[in-house]
């Protein structure tokens, strides 16, 4: 086991072994999670699923061996209701070209990856803006998470108002969402996978879903989203500020990940030019993307829930290689993800949304001034309600740029910035 230095980093297969089950346990829930969000966007769910459990075995396999970092990788929770709620359902998208969209701007993060663009978006982007990113993305993907259980309805007068909760599948939804909850704040390992199968046991002995006849079967084919995706139809320039908001959301994703978890390992030192670990492991999130994109799948992206097995005593690559091959076991578990009802899915993204708005807690208001809360504030707002994460950061960073201008704070302003804003412009110039 000399591949992953494991004495140089004070760990054991043992340790490793137990690491990498932990992580498989607090991740496992997005491959029927991915499986319900993107069958939402038209693509069948069986091949989805197993797709989405091949990208997530060979791209954490990859990042194991590549990085030699304990980074688990999968389909990105935020990404994937982008692509099929905002993209998809609300631009009117065909799947295909969201796909190419995918490969795009996973190919652009590829280029970039073995640069320094990674330190200078770091230095160029206010760290408070990129905590309202991952806040908005938080509201957008529990919003979508109330509005798919029921819990919120739309309302010709008010827009949206509160569903009916005399209605048995919203309890059923309810119930999800407090075993959510409840489970994670006792941090149990797994809270997410045992919420969803208590509350499926519920649904099913009360006959609001159907009782599965068999758990486990051969994997599904792929091949009616695999290499489906039309990359021409995404090379286009109303869909351009749609591949940067894919490119801009994947990497600050990553970064903020990696810097989470990394600060528990003694990984990525901040702002290292010349540390390999978070040089390589961003490689592989960017080529895990394009590799996603052909397989019929939205952005691959460094999963949270790698702390989990960090926590667990987990230091080197031989935690991802032992997640992975844990993950192989749901290749073969379609019947039982199928069988899940969706209102025993969707609490799980209310929960995911909540864990990212707290990062807005984080964001000193008063210190960090008026045109900071002023973008943040509209960054947060605007993703729920134009289900669109590009409108919510195009209008985020054209109120700071327009507030620090008419204060004459040119110090705060530097390229990245404006270059961001100019591509903003075009997101509401293209949209008219």
């Amino acid at each position: 086991m000399d591949l992953f230095k494991l004495n140089a980093h004070g760990t054991t297969v043992k340790t490793e072994f137990t690491a990498g089950f932990t992580t498989f346990l607090t991740m496992m829930y997005i491959i029927p999670v991915n499986g319900f969000i993107l069958a939402d966007a038209g693509l069948p769910m069986d091949a989805v699923v197993t797709a989405t459990a091949i990208i997530t075995i060979l791209a954490t396999l990859f990042s194991g061996l590549w990085s030699n970092t304990p980074i688990a990788m999968s389909v990105g929770m935020g990404l994937n209701a982008y692509f099929s709620y905002g993209l998809v359902l609300g631009m009117k998208i065909p799947w295909e070209t969201a796909l190419g969209i995918v490969f795009i701007s996973g190919f652009l993060f590829v280029l970039l990856s073995f640069t320094n663009f990674r330190v200078w978006i770091m230095t160029s982007i206010p760290l408070n803006l990129r905590r309202a990113i991952s806040a908005g993305i938080g509201t957008f993907i529990a919003f979508i998470g109330l509005k798919n259980m029921g819990m919120i309805v739309d309302h010709p007068v008010t827009l949206v108002t509160l569903g009916d909760f005399s209605n048995p599948n919203v309890l059923i939804g309810a119930l999800g969402l407090v075993l959510a909850f409840s489970f994670y704040a006792y941090r149990l390992k797994g809270a997410f996978i045992f919420s969803i199968l208590i509350t499926s046991c519920v649904a099913w002995f009360f006959g609001l879903s159907p009782v599965p006849t068999e758990i486990i079967s051969l994997p599904a084919s792929i091949a009616p989203i695999a290499m489906k995706l039309d990359i021409m139809s995404a090379l286009t320039l109303s869909l351009f500020p749609v591949v940067i908001t894919f490119l801009i959301t994947d990497m600050f994703d990553t970064l903020g990940t990696l810097t989470g978890v990394g600060t528990r390992a003694n990984l990525f030192q901040e702002n290292d030019k010349n540390d390999k670990a978070l040089q390589k492991t961003l490689e592989a999130d960017a080529i895990a993307t394009v590799g996603g994109s052909l397989l019929g799948v939205s952005t691959t992206t460094s999963f949270i829930e790698s702390a989990a097995g960090v926590e667990a005593g987990g230091r080197t690559g031989l935690t991802a290689v032992f997640t992975a091959m844990f993950f192989v076991l749901t290749l073969f578990m379609l019947p039982l993800f199928k069988s899940i009802p969706g209102n025993a899915i969707y609490p799980v993204l209310v929960v995911v949304g909540v864990l990212m708005f707290t990062e807005l807690g984080k964001i000193n208001f008063e210190k960090a001034g008026f045109a900071t809360g002023a973008a943040a504030f509209f960054i947060v707002i605007l993703m729920p309600l134009t289900f669109s994460i590009t409108n919510g950061i195009a209008a985020g960073f054209m109120i700071y740029t327009i507030i620090k201008l008419a204060r004459r704070k040119f110090e705060d302003l530097n390229v990245g910035i404006l270059l961001i804003t100019a591509i903003s412009c075009l997101v509401f110039v293209l949209q008219g």
